[in-house]
């Protein structure tokens, strides 16, 4: 088993958070093979190292993976200073020290994966694996087609009241997909009806869909998380959890945990609006070039047949170096003048030959 720091060492075991695992180092609390550690970032290999915590020693849990289902009017922290009602009470029955994978408002209700498998958590909580995240959203009224193909295209997030500091972000597109209307009476103090919508994230920022539909004209009444990463709350009643499946966690750690692990880089979200959008007309093909690199003619009718005289053929230089006429007799005077190969013309002494041409 690879060395890990010994405050996330013990924060696995379940004695305290990091934050407290870090203080009781500090202060000399802790062991490891016998010797006081007061440094902070000092590695142990839990499974061969002795480590003890006032002179108790420190066993590793097992791996712990469960789905809650959030009530409204929690808060998702395992305690709370103010006194609100927190995930403690409702993840005490797993016999583990778990946190919460991501969090959801105080106000929303749904999926929640609560588990002590901090490399899993971290994978997904990272934002280039487009983790989905589906919502069922009651909006006041009945939203316009150009209001929902905002949150398709994605919506320009400004900075909150409660963080100046953020820049401004556009949204990944989101799908979005009508449930049903409710009539005007239905719904108390809705006084123009209600619509119930399906949202699909591949993102997780602060209170975003609430910011979405400001920014479009639009007022949430209600919102809860129907699912993550695939895995959703049917059959659990508010308050109840459940323990996930072999196969759920072995589907987690293969789709989010082995890409970090290996390198690679996951699909990103598939955006529907372009999937629907026409394709492009394709270019023509290039002419083809000759091996001179000029493009060559299309195919037609040569210049004999459309009625023009053809060009002379070229004439072929010899081995003379001087310009052959096409095949046929050669005359007499020529073959006489014919030089040969490296040399002058044959003369006689005293004499001279005519290279004349007749």
């Amino acid at each position: 088993m690879p060395v890990e720091r010994l405050q996330k060492v013990l924060a696995r075991a379940g004695v305290a958070s990091r934050r407290h695992a870090e203080a009781f180092i500090v202060e000399g609390r802790v062991r490891v093979n016998g010797q006081v550690v007061t440094e902070l970032g000092t590695r142990v290999d839990p499974r061969r190292d002795k480590v003890e915590l006032d002179g108790r020693r420190i066993v590793l849990e097992g791996p712990v993976y469960a789905m809650l289902h959030k009530p409204r009017g929690v808060v998702t922290t395992l305690s709370d200073p103010e006194g609100r009602p927190a995930l403690g009470e409702l993840v005490k029955g797993l016999g583990a020290r778990v946190f919460p994978i991501g969090r959801l408002d105080f106000h929303t209700s749904g999926a929640l994966l609560v588990t002590n498998d901090g490399a899993l958590a971290q994978a997904l909580l990272h934002p280039r694996h487009h983790v989905p995240k589906v919502y069922v959203c009651k909006v006041r009224g009945v939203p316009s087609d150009a209001q929902l193909d905002a949150w398709r295209q994605g919506v320009m997030l400004h900075p909150t009241e409660s963080d100046p500091d953020e820049r401004a972000v556009k949204t990944l597109p989101a799908q979005v997909r009508i449930l049903r209307n409710a009539p005007p009476g239905d719904d108390a103090g809705a006084g123009a009806g209600s619509t119930w919508l399906e949202v699909t994230l591949h993102e997780g920022r602060t209170r975003q869909i609430h910011r979405m539909a400001e920014a479009t004209g639009l007022f949430v009444m209600r919102l809860a998380r129907i699912s993550f990463a695939g895995i959703t709350t049917e059959g659990l009643r508010p308050g109840d959890l459940r323990a996930l499946t072999d196969k759920e966690v072995t589907a987690l750690r293969v789709q989010y945990l082995r890409p970090l692990e290996t390198g690679a880089t996951p699909a990103a979200p598939v955006d529907e609006a372009r999937d629907e959008a026409p394709a492009r007309p394709k270019r023509p093909a290039p002419k083809a070039k000759s091996d001179s690199g000029h493009a060559k003619r299309e195919a037609g009718p040569s210049k004999s047949e459309s009625g023009q005289m053809k060009r002379p053929a070229p004439k072929v230089k010899g081995e003379s170096g001087r310009s052959k006429r096409e095949a046929g007799p050669m005359k007499r005077d020529e073959r006489a003048t014919r030089r040969p190969e490296g040399g002058r013309p044959p003369t006689t002494k005293g004499a001279r030959t005519s290279t004349r041409r007749g």
